[in-house]
């Protein structure tokens, strides 16, 4: 997929059930490696069915982008201003530079602000990812999903160059 196939724009609040789908396919497709059946299922909420509701939430005080090819959307990312909340991508659309675009986007906003370092928390799955990417490990930490397990994930964090004006 070349990237003038997909496109990006911000969440609607209509998005969040497909959004809530896409996490949850997302998750249900990660091998049990990094974490167990039990994490897997507790990050999505023991959640086999989209609901957007924690989404919707979620809105009130994060940006969403999507991703979209056609006008289907494909995979999502949700920040506050130097924080990278959440990405995710339909498993059936992975490798193909999606992620990739959505965390471009997401730099080239913080940038934008004047903003020179951005972070993030990865999963295990996602810390080569990110490394890809020019981010670097802080720290491995916990992290605590709602239900109250908690999990291990890699504090990250890039240093953006600020282009002079």
């Amino acid at each position: 997929m070349s990237a003038n196939e997909i496109s990006l724009r911000p969440a609607q609040e209509t998005d969040a059930w497909v959004l809530s789908a896409i996490h949850i396919a997302a998750i249900k497709a990660l091998p049990a490696t990094f974490y167990t059946r039990k994490e897997l299922l507790a990050w999505r909420n023991h959640r086999d069915k989209p609901d957007g509701s924690n989404i919707l939430k979620s809105m009130k005080t994060e940006t969403f982008w999507v991703a979209i090819q056609g006008d289907v959307v494909i995979g999502f990312a949700s920040f506050i201003v130097d924080e990278l909340i959440g990405l995710y991508v339909h498993p059936k659309y992975q490798g193909k530079g999606i992620g990739r675009a959505l965390v471009q986007h997401f730099c080239n906003e913080a940038t934008n602000q004047g903003i020179n370092k951005v972070i993030t928390t990865a999963s295990l799955y996602a810390e080569g990812f990110y490394l890809r990417l020019g981010f670097t490990a802080i720290q491995r930490a916990p992290h605590y999903l709602r239900s109250g397990i908690v999990v291990p994930v890699t504090k990250m964090s890039k240093v953006l160059t600020i282009a002079p004006k």
